[in-house]
């Protein structure tokens, strides 16, 4: 069976964005879907989240998708850095950052440089969403993604951080990437 985790970010909850729309409708597909609460959401720390996200993926393998969103995808980049010869079918890395964007309330999560080779290596497919007027996320992140693990590319104009407070509470095309991923 196919399974997705759609894996939140700091200061959020899973049932809040456009989390539970894509979690319908990835089921409504056939999907098994996952939508984790992190641990110690408002001063998240990278242990914590890592091991987490662990226990709840359990065993990784292609039927495997990972949708994360802000702080959500440097985790998901972590668990696949730390994979070793298990290969995921696919991210989908919504307002995503893999570098230190100036919070020091998070550089647990970047105590060392993200090996991106290995990362890519985990998964056969990786797309970015990424808005051209996020307040936290500057869109060089999504380039950088992109870049560095051959990511698809989305540019959406004006969506801010891609979440409740500019009104997104649908993000088809986190829907349409898991899908083509997931076909392919």
């Amino acid at each position: 069976m196919k399974r997705a985790f759609i894996i939140h970010g700091w200061e959020g909850t899973p049932d809040s964005n456009w989390f539970p729309w894509l979690k319908k409708e990835l089921e409504n597909k056939g999907f098994s879907v996952e939508m984790p609460n992190m641990p110690n959401t408002m001063h998240p720390k990278m242990e914590e989240w890592l091991g987490h996200l662990k226990k709840v993926i359990k065993s990784p393998d292609e039927n495997t998708y990972l949708i994360g969103h802000s702080l959500g995808v440097i985790t998901i980049l972590r668990f696949l850095e730390q994979l070793e010869d298990q290969k995921i079918g696919g991210a989908v890395l919504v307002a995503g950052f893999s570098e230190p964007i100036g919070y020091d309330e998070i550089n647990s999560f970047f105590q060392t440089p993200l090996d991106y080779e290995k990362v890519k290596k985990a998964a056969r497919h990786f797309a970015a969403i990424h808005s051209d007027n996020d307040p936290y996320v500057p869109l060089e992140q999504g380039e950088l993604l992109r870049d560095k693990l051959g990511a698809k590319l989305y540019v959406m104009k004006n969506a801010e951080h891609l979440n409740k407070g500019n009104g997104q509470f649908e993000l088809p095309e986190a829907l349409e990437e898991i899908l083509k991923m997931s076909s392919e």
